[in-house]
C-alpha cells in the first residue's frame, strides 16, 4: 500500500532552484533513507513533504495519515527552566502521565529524567526525547532529519536502535535523512540519492555502488570526509 507519492516536485527559494523534478514513492512500513551532500536540498524536501514551504508538482499522502517529524535539533533556548515532563506536555493537552511513561519506555529513557531540565540532559537523550515527542501523536509515518547530527558515536547507535525498534513495534513507515552509509545498509529498504535532482533510487545494495556515490558526492573522497569532526563537542 502506498503511503506517499511525490511527482515532479520543484522548489525554488529566492530564484534558486533547490529541488528539480523529484519523483518517488514510499510504501507502508518501508524505510526510505535519503542521502546526499550538504546543501543538496534534503531538509528542503522534508519541508515540502510537510507542506511547510511552497512547491510545484504533487505530494500525495495517503488519506488521514498522521505524520510525525523529528527535526535535527530542538530550536529552543536550553537555558529556559523547562523540565522534560513539561516539554512533553506542551505537545498536546491530552498527554497523560501514563502515555508519557509508556513513551519513555519506548525511547529507553528512565522516568527520573522527567524532572530534569532540558538543558541538563545529554544530546543523545534530547534526540530520543524528540522521537518521543513525535510519538505522542501516534504517527503512521516518522520523518527524521539526520537524527544523530549532534550525537556522539555511542548515542548514535542507540538512537538508530530506538528507531528500528519503534518501526517494528508500531509498523511505522520511516523516511530518514542520513550521512551514514552503515545506517543505510542496516536500516533502509530503499535509498534516494539527492543532489538537487533525484540521482538514483533503489535498494541499498544496488545504490551504494561507487559510481552512484561518485555521481552523488562528486568523487569518492568527498564522501568519506564528512567524518566526525562535528561530533566531538559535548554539551
Amino acid at each position: 500500500m502506498q503511503i506517499l507519492k511525490v511527482e515532479k516536485l520543484n522548489v525554488s527559494i529566492d530564484g534558486n532552484q533547490i529541488l528539480e523534478d523529484i519523483s518517488f514513492e514510499v510504501k507502508k512500513g518501508e524505510a526510505l533513507v535519503i542521502i546526499g551532500p550538504n546543501g543538496a536540498g534534503k531538509t528542503t524536501l522534508f519541508h515540502a513533504l510537510l507542506d511547510l514551504m511552497p512547491y510545484s508538482g504533487s505530494v500525495k499522502w495517503q488519506k488521514n495519515i498522521n505524520i510525525g517529524y523529528v527535526p535535527q535539533r530542538i530550536e529552543i533556548d536550553m537555558d529556559i527552566p523547562l523540565t522534560v515532563e513539561e516539554f512533553l506536555k506542551l505537545r498536546s493537552p491530552h498527554v497523560t502521565k501514563i502515555k508519557i511513561e509508556k513513551i519513555l519506555k519506548f525511547i529507553q529513557l528512565d522516568e527520573k529524567i522527567l524532572k530534569s531540565r532540558l538543558g541538563e540532559i545529554s544530546v543523545g537523550q534530547r534526540q530520543r526525547l524528540l522521537i518521543g515527542w513525535a510519538l505522542l501523536e501516534n504517527p503512521d509515518v516518522l520523518l527524521f532529519d539526520e537524527p544523530t547530527a549532534d550525537v556522539d558515536i555511542y548515542g548514535q547507535e542507540s538512537v538508530y536502535k530506538t528507531i528500528s525498534h519503534l518501526r517494528k513495534k508500531f509498523n511505522l513507515t520511516v523516511i530518514l535523512i542520513s550521512h551514514d552509509l552503515n545506517i543505510v545498509y542496516q536500516y533502509a529498504d530503499k535509498v534516494l540519492c539527492l543532489n538537487h535532482k533525484n540521482l538514483c533510487i533503489g535498494k541499498p545494495s544496488d545504490i551504494l555502488k561507487t559510481e552512484h556515490l561518485r555521481e552523488l558526492y562528486g568523487g569518492e573522497r568527498g564522501f568519506y570526509e564528512h567524518g566526525y569532526q562535528h561530533h566531538n563537542h559535548h554539551h
